[in-house]
């Protein structure tokens, strides 16, 4: 094993099984949001009054990591990362592909350690080859395409009435459907609802949002420019963001009324950043920064803020099963991170690592990224000229405004080409520049910290057998 990944590794105590007994061990809820910005959410910053008022009071309940990424973001990976333990490379999900048969993951040991399973939404794209072991499933298309945060209520209501009464704790991973597009309100969303209303269902289509926020009350994030058809998009994303709020507070209202939250450990966190062009399917700090809440009564002390420890999705399925006692996955990336739970200093967690391989269109650009508290160096192997970069996130309103944009003003003309085209190496200061506006990889001020980045980036890539190394490797000799 070298140095680096020595010191990658983190030198806390394995979870081991302890003398809990099945029926003795805490109950794991684990509510995910799809294509959430962290700084959409009110407790990470998010200026929209009470846009997010039941994750905020989750926040306040429990801790909140200031730096908390995810592997990598893209929606079905990342949920492969968070089952396994292990970087893409190493499971076999580099895009919309199934984990190799060989790897273990976090269902299956839940599973076998007594624990009764239970799944909302996103079902395809949590261990989809491994559905057996999930006792509840429900699908998307019965909770109103996975966004009625009634229907969510009615039925983590049935799974915990059932969880009871086979006297087993309990797994339930609650997925909302929101705010990935369509978003709420929108042209998309309205198309497709007509099209599933036509069989007749009543969990088809959409459900009606609650709140409606205006294109002229919204922020714009730094790494977009404004426009009013990125308001009006960024204003239905909202919209969303808000009905997301909504369906945590009803898992939590049913956990609640069920008598079991003081025994249950929760998690939460977004499977990456909003679907906009410099965020989703990315390596930037908007494209994998989570909303990672963490309230475990009578363990995590309420209201802690951690501003020390970078967590990554690797560390997700090492930490559950430390937490509950049962035996670590082999072969893992990742490491528990119960002691920071605890209240305690960990060493190791001093930066992380993401990627992207393949999307969703099946076409792969590979890039790779380390990022610390303050900087983040970002490889990107596919970058010749000529390749277009293309993914969902160019789908709505924003990139077409750009393009248009564009054509007139050259800031947007530079980012649009950018994000299309690509460069091979980016280096940016979060502190200083937090939207990756200046890549400074071409700075003789930062060649110190980019030569250091390149280092590290190359010792963890050999050291988890990425094959990308030797591109970044014939990259640096050239």
């Amino acid at each position: 094993m070298g140095t680096f990944l020595r010191t990658l590794l983190i030198s806390t105590t394995l979870c081991v099984p302890t003398s809990l007994t099945a029926a003795s061990r805490p109950n794991v809820v684990l509510i995910t949001v799809d294509d959430m910005n962290c700084d959409s959410v009110g407790a990470f910053g998010c200026p929209l009054p009470n846009i997010t008022p039941h994750i905020d009071r989750l926040a306040a309940e429990g801790i909140r990591f200031e730096y908390a990424h995810v592997t990598i973001a893209i929606c079905q990976p990342t949920r492969a990362v968070w089952m396994t333990g292990r970087y893409p490379h190493r499971n076999g999900a580099l895009g919309f592909d199934p984990i190799r048969r060989d790897v273990p993951t976090l269902l299956e040991a839940l599973k076998g350690g007594g624990y009764f399973t239970g799944i909302l939404a996103k079902v395809p794209h949590v261990i989809p080859t491994r559905g057996n072991n999930w006792d509840v499933v429900i699908q998307a298309r019965e909770l109103k395409t996975g966004r009625d945060p009634r229907l969510y209520y009615q039925h983590t209501v049935q799974f915990l009435r059932q969880a009871a009464l086979k006297k087993q704790p309990f797994f339930l991973m609650a997925n909302s459907q929101d705010p990935h597009r369509p978003f709420a309100g929108s042209a998309q969303e309205l198309a497709r609802s007509k099209k599933k209303t036509r069989k007749k269902s009543k969990q088809s289509g959409f459900p009606t949002a609650s709140r409606i926020f205006s294109p002229e009350e919204v922020p714009v994030p730094g790494f977009l420019p404004d426009l009013p058809p990125i308001r009006k998009e960024l204003a239905q994303y909202y919209t969303s963001v808000h009905r997301a709020d909504q369906i945590v507070g009803s898992v939590l209202k049913a956990l609640r009324e069920s008598g079991e939250e003081k025994n249950t450990l929760v998690l939460f966190l977004s499977d990456h950043g909003m679907p906009l062009p410099f965020a989703k399917t990315n390596c930037w700090w908007h494209s994998t920064r989570t909303p990672w809440i963490v309230r475990w009564p009578g363990i995590v002390q309420p209201e802690r803020h951690d501003r020390q420890h970078m967590i990554a999705g690797i560390d997700l399925a090492p930490t559950v099963l430390d937490a509950v006692g049962l035996r670590p996955l082999p072969g893992v990336d990742g490491h528990s991170f119960v002691p920071v739970l605890r209240g305690k200093t960990q060493n190791g967690f001093h930066h992380v690592i993401t990627q992207i391989n393949r999307t969703a269109g099946k076409r792969d650009y590979p890039m790779r990224s380390i990022l610390d508290k303050r900087f983040s160096y970002v490889f990107n192997a596919w970058p010749d000229g000529q390749t277009i970069f293309k993914n969902e996130s160019q789908n709505g309103l924003t990139m077409k405004a750009m393009r248009r944009a564009a054509k007139s003003n050259p800031t947007i003309a530079a980012r649009v080409k950018l994000f299309l085209y690509r460069t091979p190496e980016e280096l940016y200061d979060y502190q200083r520049d937090p939207d990756a506006r200046h890549n400074l990889a071409r700075d003789p001020r930062f060649q110190k910290k980019l030569n250091e980045m390149r280092s590290r980036m190359l010792a963890y890539m050999k050291s988890t057998g990425d094959r990308q190394a030797t591109s970044l490797k014939r990259h640096l000799e050239n």
